[in-house]
């Protein structure tokens, strides 16, 4: 899935900056952006009132693809073919994670709010993995979903560092399809299979007085 939709204005002014911020940094000018967007600099002031709210438009749009494609994976209808055909196009996804590798190495409060959102939409989409019952419940529901986000954000930035100030986006295609073929197995084998054989340091980590108890409304994983 690529980050460019067809549709509004707004539409075509969010994929043009996802791409340009994935390729110049995020202080890339806007009037390089409304010229990728066949816009007036004034025009993208007009739909997001300023450079700020552009990127935090720029950041829904990054958590809402994502949603939308883990949510098709979870699904018990179409999970497989909807991951089967995911992984075969990881490297439609390049100016998406091109955005977000820019994202993480600025550092700043804007770092944060991704992260955040999505944090907050991993725990939206695991939810429904959990009612659908394609997903096992947590005892710790939020945190699960913000270490997964973190985890997976650490192995992009690892993976996929930008080199010279600039992310090759024709490049990134191939870089994205190696990543994944290194990372997703031990991903998936840990996602699926788990990694210890028993409960007892979790248990252990209950029983230290250092976690809050389990919520009465959430199920216990291992029943």
């Amino acid at each position: 899935m690529r980050s460019t939709p067809e549709g509004s204005t707004a539409d075509r002014i969010l994929a043009a900056a996802i791409r340009r911020f994935a390729e110049d940094g995020l202080d890339a000018p806007l009037r390089a952006i409304a010229a990728d967007a066949d816009v007036s600099a004034p025009l993208i002031l007009h739909h997001f009132g300023s450079r700020a709210g552009l990127r935090a438009a720029c950041d829904a749009r990054v958590a809402a693809v994502t949603g939308e494609a883990k949510s098709a994976v979870l699904d018990p209808m179409t999970g497989v073919a909807s991951f089967t055909d995911q992984a075969s196009r990881v490297g439609g996804y390049a100016e998406i994670i091109g955005y977000v590798i820019r994202q993480l190495q600025a550092g700043d409060a804007s770092t944060a709010r991704l992260v955040d959102s999505l944090s907050a939409t991993t725990l939206e989409y695991l939810e429904a993995g959990v009612a659908m019952g394609t997903v096992r419940p947590s005892l710790f529901p939020a945190e699960r979903a913000r270490v997964l986000v973190e985890s997976s954000l650490g192995a992009l930035l690892l993976g996929l560092p930008a080199t010279g100030g600039h992310i090759d986006l024709a490049r990134l295609p191939d870089q994205l399809d190696e990543l994944y073929r290194r990372i997703a197995g031990p991903f998936l084998e840990l996602y699926t299979q788990g990694l210890l054989t028993g409960p007892e340091l979790l248990g252990a980590h209950l029983d230290s007085g250092t976690v809050p108890p389990p919520s009465p409304t959430q199920e216990d994983p291992d029943e």
